[in-house]
């Protein structure tokens, strides 16, 4: 509560106590008369002699004196004018209930209730606190509580998009994603969201209910390099598809045109060929940002334009429906058709040739014969299915410590699963299927901008066309310090251009000096940079050996361009729990008995030949 209803609510316990206390005061004056005993006002613990002596004393203490009467009468009128009564026990004037009085007759007054102050007795061992736990809450619709509570007011707090959490200070419920607040509220301009926190305090917990809520809205989750894994079980608890990267799991044909090539074919024509263009130019920049990450340099001109030559002529002699391979480049390489020799200007000079094309084909071996070649050299293991209903590729069995491997799947996760997106749209503009939205995770971007450099442009890009793409993102990272360890200055400024063009910036627990570096892209309040340093502090000393959380698990404020941050408090479902646990190494034995019987149930129910929607195996 504000400060004016913290005081007046003291006012009002400050002059309840000193009623309470007079009224106390009366009653207890009033006792003594009303023990007088018939005919003399004896009294079987003071003395008869004494009743009635001690009603007029009451009396008088009272502020009145009555008609004396043999009983000590007059005692309890004056006690009851005291405590704010009339003489027969009617409601006083401040509307409490209060006790018959005695009558005549020497009958005992029921004793009245001392009232209590909610927050304690005011001064020196009066117990009094100075916070009260707020009530039980309880939500429901308009149609459902509108006969219990008819009167109807708004929060102030945004009602469109996924429910997220409850607003920290208001209760009132949150709701948003990048997607529902592009185009239904169009609170942002960039259907993107930036997410930065320190580890553990569930980053990723509420981008998977952002996940799943959309995915019950029809749009189509695509976790294109799942790290952990953090979302794996949740794409297959929606029925999705997982497809697992890494030495000896499965591999991606960086060649193959995917679900661009086969949408090219059946759409045909004009819009066909556009299709098979664009499929080129995105094989191309995959091989690029492969040999990028052997050489820690970009491609030279001249050897795009050769590798561009080469992928040309592969596709021509390639037989339809079979997608050439790494080995086939360095095959056209050695053998020099005429179209590749036209671009290296060699002039009919083998030297000339060999030299420019003897250093491409070296970092071709490179990723042949490197750490990347027994993941990149074969076919496509599994093919991304365009009617999944949600996509994972999977790369957690990729060791941490190999980033260039890392980095390079990370890149053709992205690469093919962008592919997909544009051959959906693709048939939707030609009719031939129906449109859908796409919602695509980054997380822990950190790992491949720190692993060569010149990968920052390719996520760049993706960042400034995902509106024309029909594409919604999140990106998500510890701290901008990660943008500091990149190679170059111009690197560093565009992944800082990822947080000042997102169109939601969420902030989890961070350092100060993160936030008030954070403030200066973002716009951050001095009472927002100290309530989100607040959040970053540790979890405190368990004296019983219980599990402490650290208080800023599960709350995080949302930054929208200049508006005011919303802090919002996220509680997960018994469901969500056990579909994301982001230390899954760290469970208990009987959990981890739990974990591995679902997890034989699925592979049993997969082998009996179940199939999710799309025909394809859940």
């Amino acid at each position: 509560m504000s400060r004016r209803e913290e005081k007046r609510a003291e006012r009002e316990d400050r002059l309840a106590e000193q009623r309470s206390r007079a009224a106390l005061a009366a009653r207890r004056s009033g006792a003594a008369g009303e023990d007088g005993e018939d005919g003399d006002g004896g009294d079987a613990r003071f003395g008869g002699r004494f009743g009635g002596r001690s009603g007029d004393r009451s009396g008088a203490n009272g502020g009145t004196r009555e008609r004396p009467g043999p009983h000590g009468g007059a005692g309890q009128a004056g006690g009851d004018r005291a405590g704010g009564r009339d003489p027969d026990g009617a409601r006083d004037t401040s509307g409490r209930r209060s006790a018959r009085s005695a009558r005549g007759d020497g009958a005992p007054a029921r004793p009245r209730e001392l009232y209590v102050p909610p927050r304690g007795w005011h001064g020196a061992g009066g117990g009094r606190v100075g916070y009260l736990d707020p009530p039980t809450m309880w939500r429901a619709t308009t149609v459902q509580a509108c006969g219990m509570w008819p009167f109807a007011a708004g929060s102030g707090s945004p009602m469109t998009g996924v429910p997220l959490g409850q607003h920290l200070f208001t209760g009132a419920t949150v709701c948003g994603d990048p997607l529902n607040w592009f185009t239904r509220a169009r609170y942002i301009s960039n259907p993107s969201l930036f997410m930065l926190g320190m580890p553990g305090l569930g980053k990723s917990t509420l981008v998977n209910r952002m996940l799943i809520g959309l995915a019950a809205t029809g749009v189509v989750p695509l976790v294109l390099g799942d790290l952990k894994p953090d979302y794996a079980d949740t794409v297959r608890a929606l029925g999705g598809q997982v497809i697992s990267i890494g030495r000896g799991r499965g591999g991606i044909n960086v060649l193959d045109p995917g679900a661009m090539g086969e949408a090219a074919v059946r759409i045909g024509g004009e819009a066909g060929e556009v299709l098979k263009a664009e499929t080129h130019g995105r094989v191309l920049n995959m091989v690029a940002a492969l040999i990028t990450i052997v050489r820690g340099r970009p491609m030279d001109d001249h050897e795009q334009s050769v590798l561009s030559a080469v992928l040309h002529h592969l596709r021509e002699r390639t037989s339809p429906g079979r997608a050439p391979l790494l080995p086939d480049l360095l095959r056209v390489l050695t053998e020099g058709p005429d179209r590749v020799r036209a671009v290296t200007l060699d002039r009919g000079n083998e030297t000339r040739y060999r030299d420019a094309v003897d250093p491409l084909h070296r970092s071709l071996l490179g990723i042949l014969d490197g750490p990347l070649g027994d993941t990149f050299t074969s076919e496509t293991s599994t093919r991304i299915d365009p009617n999944a209903p949600a996509v994972c590729i999977d790369i957690s069995g990729i060791g941490e410590a190999d980033t260039q491997l890392t980095a390079a799947a990370m890149l053709a996760a992205w690469s093919d699963g962008l592919g997909t997106v544009a051959a959906s749209h693709a048939l939707a503009d030609a009719g031939l299927a129906p449109r859908r939205w796409f919602f695509t995770v980054l997380d822990e971007l950190w790992r491949p901008l720190r692993a060569a450099s010149g990968i920052v442009d390719r996520i760049d890009a993706l960042t400034r066309l995902n509106r024309s793409l029909g594409l919604g993102d999140a990106k998500i990272t510890h701290t901008l310090k990660d943008a500091e360890a990149l190679g170059t200055d111009a690197d560093r400024a565009k992944a800082r251009g990822f947080v000042e063009r997102a169109g939601m910036v969420v902030c989890a627990g961070l350092p100060r000096t993160e936030m008030e570096e954070l403030g200066k892209v973002v716009g951050l309040s001095q009472r927002e940079i100290e309530l989100v340093s607040s959040w970053s502090s540790p979890p405190g000393w368990g004296m019983t050996g219980e599990h402490e959380e650290p208080p800023g698990r599960g709350r995080f404020l949302i930054k929208v361009g200049g508006r005011p941050g919303i802090p919002i408090k996220v509680a997960i479902t018994d469901a969500e729990r056990r579909l994301h646990n982001t230390n899954t190494r760290w469970t208990t034995d009987e959990e981890a008995v739990e974990q591995a019987a679902a997890r034989a149930a699925r592979d049993v129910a997969r082998a009996a030949g179940q199939t999710g929607p799309g025909g394809w195996s859940a």
